[in-house]
């Protein structure tokens, strides 16, 4: 079996894997925010964090189970839209992870804290402190855009898939007689079989 061959599953396989990555992850701490007034450290989610992680990273799920019975001109829109969509993340997870995130933080302060405005959150954070999630993350925008590459190098190469779901009329012979099965069939494919 060639590369291009194989392109279907490595596609889906990767867009399902870096969906349930950007998943997991939107659900666990992503930032602690160590506190100048003492307190208890504040936990902040992923979802929190980024806020369309949840909902991109839910798309990317949708993409790839409709990527396993996509069709030609499709499979290259599906490619495109992945790949778009590892960028944006992956660019706005290393935002995160490479300055200190303040904005990303702020809501998650105000609602522990009761304090609003940009001056209070500055006052009350004294340190932002990355865990191990959002590097996590990182590793599924760059399985997300390798899987987007290899559907635009592969697509071609793919077999015709979702054949059990089209609706145009097949050409069936009979060689024999027609058993409940068969008259089901053409009845689903908008033919009387007791012509």
């Amino acid at each position: 079996m060639t590369f291009a061959q194989r392109g279907r599953s490595l596609s889906v396989s990767g867009f399902l894997l870096a969906g349930a990555i950007g998943i997991i992850s939107s659900t666990q701490t992503w930032l602690t925010v160590e506190r100048a007034d003492a307190g208890e450290a504040i936990l902040v989610p992923g979802a929190s964090a980024l806020v369309l992680l949840a909902p991109l990273s839910l798309a990317v799920l949708a993409l790839g189970a409709a990527l396993a019975i996509a069709g030609k001109a499709v499979r290259v829109v599906f490619g495109v839209l992945a790949g778009a969509t590892a960028l944006f993340l992956g660019w706005s997870t290393l935002q995160l992870l490479l300055s200190e995130p303040f904005g990303a933080v702020a809501a998650t302060v105000t609602e522990v804290t009761g304090l609003a405005g940009g001056d209070a959150v500055h006052e009350v954070v004294t340190r932002i402190v990355p865990s191990a999630w959002p590097y996590i993350a990182l590793v599924g925008w760059v399985i997300l855009l390798a899987a987007s590459i290899v559907v635009l190098v592969t697509w071609r190469g793919w077999k015709a898939g979702g054949r059990r779901y089209r609706t145009d009329q097949a050409a069936v012979v009979h060689d024999g007689p027609v058993d409940a099965v068969d008259s089901w069939d053409e009845l689903s494919r908008g033919t009387d079989p007791t012509r």
